[in-house]
């Protein structure tokens, strides 16, 4: 029997590297031998973008092309648009009913991006995330979670309310997911902080080839120890060594590794090798990525016949849920 995988992202704008090799490199692997659901999660990103909602459906193509640029099969892994199953919104509800505000008020993201955000947070929506969350996650009974470290907390929390609603209403209704880490879990920023949006220190995938090379060359960072080219340099400490072991292939990272420790190879060289490997992996992606953008209604269908197979199993977990809570159907 195949297990479900079930995985999101939110359309909050262009994806950068930390997406590819993080996520979305593991979203296609899974969709082989797995029954793989994979969503763009809209309702999530209301909880900062409220006030700019005309930027969300944009993002959603965009993401949705990103998709199907990195080997998401619409005929292997179902692709769909969150608001457009409203399972969710209700599945949400009823577990609002039964998970303790404590739990939600630990989550540790939740306090530290209410301190870092650009926007106002202070809503609902933003201290109930974790739990739409979970009820994206088990209202297709998913088996598997293909998660960064960053998101652990919130699947324990999911797999906490399962137990507390199996437990409560007396009926094995969903299994308790389990997270799938990527290889990479975390992707360092070009400052050497870990990539995000946020800290303006990405790579991103509709990056031009001459906009990869000039972020590379001119703002990565390196080790702070090679002041002069004759300085040997310490490869295990370098940010730059890190991402040639995510894109460059064996005999480039052999004489990285080795020439950097005895200067033979000057932090600008280093840097543009790195740039030329991450420009041979990104600029395939980046022309399907922009031929995907070029037939939106393309783009529309899949989300369509996604979202419309996703909803079948959704109203099937929903018609469990009621049963479990003694609601009635009239």
């Amino acid at each position: 029997m195949q297990h479900r995988v079930l995985s999101g992202i939110q359309p909050s704008g262009s994806q950068h590297i930390g997406h590819l090799v993080g996520a979305l490199d593991n979203f296609e692997k899974l969709q082989h031998g797995h029954q793989a659901f994979y969503m763009i999660v809209d309702w999530h990103a209301l909880t900062s973008k409220y006030e700019a909602v005309e930027e969300i459906w944009p993002a959603t193509l965009e993401l949705t092309a990103c998709f199907l640029a990195t080997g998401l099969d619409p005929e292997k892994a179902t692709i769909f648009l969150q608001s457009q199953v409203k399972e969710h919104a209700e599945l949400h509800l009823l577990l609002s009913m039964i998970t303790p505000l404590s739990w939600l008020e630990r989550v540790p993201t939740y306090k530290e991006k209410l301190q870092n955000a650009v926007a106002d947070l202070g809503s609902y929506g933003f201290l109930g995330y974790p739990l739409l969350q979970t009820a994206d996650i088990i209202i297709y009974k998913a088996r598997k979670v293909p998660v960064g470290e960053d998101q652990l907390f919130h699947l324990e929390l999911a797999r906490e309310i399962v137990r507390r609603f199996n437990f409560l209403f007396q009926r094995e209704v969903f299994p308790e997911p389990e997270a799938v880490l990527t290889k990479t879990p975390k992707v360092p920023g070009l400052d050497g902080r870990k990539m995000s949006k946020s800290y303006g220190n990405c790579i991103y995938l509709r990056d031009t080839n001459a906009e990869i090379l000039e972020k590379c060359t001119r703002q990565m960072a390196s080790d702070p120890a090679r002041v002069r080219k004759t300085d040997p340099g310490n490869p295990d400490i370098c940010p730059v060594f890190e991402f040639h072991k995510l894109f460059s292939d064996d005999a480039t990272l052999q004489l990285v590794n080795t020439e950097c420790r005895r200067a033979g190879i000057g932090c600008f060289d280093c840097k543009k090798r790195v740039a030329e490997a991450m420009i041979r992996r990104i600029e395939p992606v980046r022309e399907k990525i922009e031929a995907n953008l070029a037939h939106p209604e393309n783009i529309q269908d899949v989300l369509r016949d996604g979202s419309n197979r996703a909803r079948k199993v959704a109203a099937e977990t929903m018609a469990d849920v009621r049963d479990a809570m003694k609601m009635p159907t009239l």
